[in-house]
């Protein structure tokens, strides 16, 4: 449950940094109600400062899985931020399952993103797993 707990920690921290342009330490101070799992808060920092340390990787990354339609500037930072959480996963954690980060992030978007979005990314990151396996 740390695990998932943290995702969504991480998620959160992301949207935040893009968003509200806040400094990553403020982030990594978990300062939030929420976070109050010392595991899951170790997790998120894991995966919040390997995000935003690789973030050019990722987006090229999001942004060669995405159909012709859509820019990067179309997703909606909620999506954005999600994608990012899991494709730092899925490219640089290797003890990463692709499977449950995936379903995962299928499940943090139903919660939290909008109606829908959870396909959009569920295409996206599957697109991604084929690539990196």
């Amino acid at each position: 449950m740390s695990r998932r707990k943290g995702r969504v920690l991480a998620f959160q921290g992301l949207y935040s940094w893009d968003v509200g342009k806040n400094p990553l330490e403020e982030i990594l101070a978990f300062t939030w109600p929420e976070a109050k799992d010392e595991e899951a808060e170790a997790f998120a920092g894991l995966v919040i400062n390997g995000a935003v340390e690789h973030i050019e990787e990722i987006d090229k990354k999001i942004e060669s899985h995405l159909s012709d339609s859509w820019t990067m500037e179309r997703i909606n930072k909620v999506s954005l931020s999600i994608l990012r959480m899991s494709v730092y996963e899925l490219m640089f954690q290797s003890s990463a399952e692709s499977k449950v980060v995936i379903d995962e992030a299928v499940e943090i978007a139903k919660k939290y993103g909008e109606d829908g979005s959870f396909k959009f990314i569920n295409a996206v990151l599957d697109n991604i797993r084929k690539e990196t396996n």
